[in-house]
This record gives C-alpha cells, structure tokens and sequence, in this order.
C-alpha cells in the first residue's frame, strides 16, 4: 500500500483533505509531528468528515520515529519538493513507496531532504512557487496509484 506524509503540517483544513483523500483512495498516511494545529481541531474533522475513521493512520512524535519505522518497514521515501529536478509525471513509482509532503509554510528542512530516496516536483510556469499541499498530494497519489495499482472498485 502507497502512504502519504506530512512532515509537521501547517493547516487542519488540508489535512483533513488529504485524510479523506486517503480514505477514498486506500492509501495510508503518517503524520509528522509537532503539527502546527491541534490534531482533534474541528476544521480537520470538518474536512475529513466520517472519512478519517477509514484511514489508516500513523501519528509519529518526531522525524526520528518516522524514519525508524520507515525503515524497519523498507520503505522507499519519495520526497514532493520544489527544490526537486524530477518532474513526477516521470518518475517510476513503487507500491511500497511513502509520498513525503513537507510544511505548507517551510518544507522540509534540509537533513529531512537529504534522506529522501527520491526527489520529485510538479513542474509549473515559471514566476509560481507552489500548489495548495492537498492538491499536490492528490496530483502525486494519483500517478503513483496510476502507475502501481490496478483499478479501484467503482463507487
């Protein structure tokens, strides 16, 4: 199974998306923390709604825990970056991968950078800096479940 991380995030509203994205789609997600909101906030549960009981979550109390667990589960860290030179539309993805989202308001910082396995971008015009965190990871997860599973069930 794919899974999403988010690395200390920033805004309850995204990550409930991203929960119910999740939910939706099968995939797992870790939650990097200290999150900049409280994670029972309100705002992530209205955006996640009764979807955040279906996915399978990991809350992890720090990088290290993260990565210990990571790498005891041999999984593939591919970081979504805009210091990345890969455009993810051609990176081979695999179905044990963790997608590495980073802090709406910093990213990651740069020994979280330097562990990732891959570096991925999702190219864009020139003069912009970035897409809101949830459409990013909804753009990146659907390539990586394109390319690495069979279809869904239809709903």
């Amino acid at each position: 199974m794919l899974r999403i991380a988010l690395y200390q995030p920033d805004i309850a509203g995204n990550t409930g998306t991203i929960l119910r994205l999740a939910a939706c789609l099968g995939l797992g997600v870790d939650i990097i923390e200290p999150a900049g909101f409280d994670l029972s906030d309100r705002n992530l549960k209205r955006a996640g709604l009764d979807y955040i009981a279906s996915v399978t979550l990991a809350r992890h109390v720090n990088w290290l825990s993260f990565e210990d667990a990571r790498q005891r589960n041999g999984r593939r860290l591919v970081l979504a970056s805009t210091k990345a030179a890969q455009p993810y539309t051609r990176f081979t993805f695999a179905p044990g991968d963790t997608l590495l989202f980073g802090r709406e308001s910093a990213g990651v910082p740069d020994t979280v950078h330097a562990t990732a396995d891959a570096r991925i971008i999702i190219p864009m015009v020139e003069g912009q800096r970035s897409l809101n965190l949830a459409m990013s990871v909804a753009m990146i997860a659907g390539e990586a479940l394109r390319q690495t599973s069979s279809d869904l069930s239809p709903a």
